[in-house]
Parts: C-alpha cells; sequence; structure tokens
C-alpha cells in the first residue's frame, strides 16, 4: 500500500544519565544532568565511528529494551534529570520516536536536545522544532571529498541544517574532530571557521582530538599541537567561544569573556567548578553571553 513501517520504534541500545556538557552543549542550561537514548543504525558509514558498535548493528542482532514515550518520561522523572538528549547514534535514525517522546517529555518542561550529524530533511526538522530546545551538529570535514569518502555522504546538506537549525531558533554547538592529515591542514580549518563566523559568531565551536578507532587505526592521535592550531585560527576569523575537547586538563574547555577575557565558567571535564556568569552577562564588562539558563 507504499507505507513505510517503522521497525526500530521505542528500541533503545542505550540509556544513561549524563552531565549536559557531555554532549558537548556547554552554553545550554549548564551543569544540568539529562537522560541520554539512542538506537541502533545510522545514515553515515564513518570509517572512524567510536560507536561503531551500535552503529552499525542490526536490531536483530543487538539486545534492546523496548520503550514507550511515557516511559522515557518516567525515567526522566525518575532520576531527576533536567532533559532528555538523543545521541549515541544518529537520532534521526528513530526520528519518529524522538518525535513522539519530544513532544509528551515537553508538556512536563523538559530540555530536549539532539547530538547529530545534521542529515535531517528541512521538513522533519520544522516538525520536530516545537520540541526541540538545542542541538549539537557534528561538522566532520569542510571537503565534500572526506563526506564522500569517509562518511559516504555529502557535505552540504549538514551546513543547510545548521542554517535551519539557528532560522528556527533552536540553540546551535558545533563539534569538528581533528583527523591527523584528513581534515586538519590549515586551509580547511580556516575555511571551517570563516563559514560558522558568517553565520554566527557566537555559535560555540568544539574542536576535538581524534583516537584510533574502528576502520582508521593507522592514525596517529590528534596532536596537541593541531588543537591549538585550530583554537587560534577560529579566534582570529572572529568565533566567540572554542572548546578544546578529548584533551582532559585543558584550560580551553573553560568559557572566556569574548570582550574582556573575564573566565566566566571554569569546568574539570564535563563538571562545572564555577560559574561567574549573571543574567547571561560578564560580570566585569556586561557583555552578552550566548548562553540558555
Amino acid at each position: 500500500d507504499g507505507r513505510l513501517y517503522v521497525l526500530n520504534y521505542g528500541l533503545a541500545s542505550s540509556v544513561n544519565v549524563d552531565p549536559i556538557e557531555k554532549k558537548p552543549l556547554y552554553h545550554f542550561h549548564p551543569g544540568s544532568r539529562v537522560l541520554s537514548l539512542g538506537t541502533v543504525g545510522c545514515n553515515f558509514r564513518c570509517l572512524h565511528c567510536q560507536n561503531y558498535s551500535i552503529s552499525t548493528a542490526k536490531i536483530e542482532d543487538y539486545p534492546l529494551k523496548q520503550l514507550r514515550p511515557e516511559d522515557v518520561v518516567s525515567l526522566a522523572k525518575m532520576y531527576n534529570t533536567d532533559g532528555i538528549s538523543w545521541t549515541y547514534n544518529e537520532p534521526t535514525i528513530w526520528y519518529e520516536f524522538t518525535y513522539d517522546t519530544s513532544k509528551v517529555a515537553k508538556k512536563d518542561g523538559f530540555t530536549i536536545s539532539y547530538v547529530t550529524n545534521g542529515y535531517i530533511t528541512e521538513d522533519a526538522l520544522k516538525e520536530i522544532s516545537p520540541y526541540l530546545d538545542a542541538a549539537n551538529v557534528d561538522v566532520k570535514a569542510f571537503r565534500d571529498d572526506f563526506y564522500r569518502k569517509v562518511c559516504h555522504a555529502k557535505l552540504e546538506p549538514v551546513l543547510t541544517t545548521c542554517r535551519l537549525v539557528k532560522e528556527l531558533g533552536i540553540h546551535l554547538e558545533i563539534t569538528y574532530l581533528l583527523i591527523p592529515t584528513y581534515n586538519d591542514d590549515e586551509e580547511e580549518i580556516r575555511d571551517f571557521c570563516r563559514w560558522v563566523a558568517e553565520l554566527d559568531p557566537s555559535i560555540p565551536v568544539h574542536f576535538t582530538a581524534f583516537y584510533p578507532e574502528y576502520k582508521m587505526l593507522d592514525l596517529p592521535p590528534t596532536p596537541i599541537e593541531t588543537l591549538n592550531k585550530a583554537y587560534t585560527i577560529g579566534t582570529d576569523e572572529g568565533i566567540e567561544y572554542i572548546y578544546l575537547g578529548n584533551i582532559p586538563g585543558s584550560d580551553r574547555e573553560n568559557t572566556y569573556c569574548p570582550n574582556c577575557g573575564t573566565l566566566l565558567i571554569k569546568r574539570n571535564g564535563f563538571f562545572i567548578l564555577d560559574n561567574k556568569i549573571r543574567d547571561k552577562k560578564c560580570p566585569k564588562c556586561n557583555f552578552d553571553i550566548n548562553l540558555i539558563i
């Protein structure tokens, strides 16, 4: 009859409670806790996927827990979380369940976030937008050649999603994993940073370190020098909030005022040690901080 039937509705591979910073979302309800859920499968086939055990799995081959939207909300309440985050694998793989659950959860005041590769149709994103508060979009490179060879996808739909997320008023943060010799040359990083700055210089950008995984075990981890180079380039191009991830102990996981340089949020990994921001402003110079509280 021409209808498609969802086979993975409510089938969860992973259910955990995480700090929101783990997504990573650093400017969205800092210090809050979210119920994090994922299923199996993905619409990409990234050679470096760190969650390949679930992204490449089939429903029949993985132990899955059957949940209803009401079950997810009950778990969020039981664990006293502030929100629900769709993560671990690509949320659009079980879009119908994330939509139904998010709609129910919003009635109880929970925040909703997506951690996504950005491969979603305009219609689907617009449909869920009333129930989606934040998204971290993973821009995996800034060259279409990388997307074709490494992800079996295309770059432009991801950039289109980022623009639409902004237009719809959804809080946006972007992650860029720096993979040695693949997407870490200065020109590509600069092109990416210029694109972000043109979209909105206050978008938080997370440059993260690569570690050998899945089908890219022959590559070395990202050198700290590469991460620092990306930080400098992003700053030069006008991006106001840049973070370096997957390198424990870095002071570049903290939030600083783009105007006066005051330390605003001090972090240790995914945990906040101090937050000086008041009324979304720098306490020293009164600069407006891009922050959802």
